[in-house]
């Protein structure tokens, strides 16, 4: 029955609608705490940027941003990717389909070429990316395509971090948190990670190495202050 419902467009646009409704509860029915709390004076005047995540960690992300930024995220081509892509475009954000690769082979067949200059020249535009930083189908290990993208690009990258203290793990392959309404949440970003276009091979390994360092700490961090941990 799935199978058949996946391929159902009317089924995608209605899961999707409702996702993005329900997100929106979530974000309008929970008490955020954003750190640093000039955040976005801060972004401002880097924009545009390249937003990372955790992978099963994202949905939330469209409310961290305000009314006049304006985004794209990269979702996968794979039919099942399909709903996150319209609940994205309901809540406002841009969609660019694509997905990284493990393999040379992939590379081409997940569209990931299409995407890498898709995701520039929206940067070129001045339009902000968001991207998952997890190589896929491993959670939470970094990997080299936000790296990527930051250096031809030139644009910085901006680890961030959502949690809801009401939340339920879902055994999947990334751990994602379906977010539950009423409680407490929080929003971390870390310092942004700069890329020389002239970077060689360790210097991109370095890079993607404080990826992960500084996404490992803001999840913490997030995740300790929705719990009501930590100063507030």
């Amino acid at each position: 029955m799935w199978r058949r419902l996946r391929t159902n467009h009317a089924f995608k646009v209605a899961a999707g609608t409702t996702f993005a409704s329900y997100f929106k509860l979530v974000a309008h029915t929970t008490r955020f705490v954003i750190e640093p709390p000039d955040i976005f004076e801060t972004i401002d005047e880097r924009m545009p940027v390249i937003i990372t995540f955790w992978h099963g960690q994202h949905f939330l992300t469209p409310f961290a941003m305000k009314p006049h930024h304006k985004a794209k995220v990269l979702i996968s081509r794979h039919a099942d990717a399909e709903i996150n892509a319209i609940a994205a475009e309901k809540l406002g954000v841009g969609t660019i389909r694509g997905s990284g690769a493990t393999s040379r082979n992939d590379f081409h067949r997940k569209g990931a070429v299409s995407a890498t200059y898709e995701m520039l020249d929206t940067l070129e535009q001045g339009i902000n990316v968001a991207m998952t930083a997890d190589v896929p189908k491993i959670a939470r290990r970094a990997g080299m395509g936000v790296v990527t993208i930051a250096r031809y690009s030139g644009r910085p990258i901006i680890p961030l971090a959502m949690a809801t203290r009401n939340r339920i793990t879902l055994k999947s392959w990334d751990r994602a948190s379906l977010n539950l309404p009423f409680g407490r949440g929080a929003a971390v970003v870390g310092e942004p990670i700069f890329v020389p276009r002239e970077a060689d091979e360790a210097t991109m390994k370095a890079a993607r190495d404080l990826v992960q360092a500084r996404l490992e700490a803001v999840t913490a961090r997030a995740e300790a202050l929705a719990a009501g941990a930590g100063s507030v």
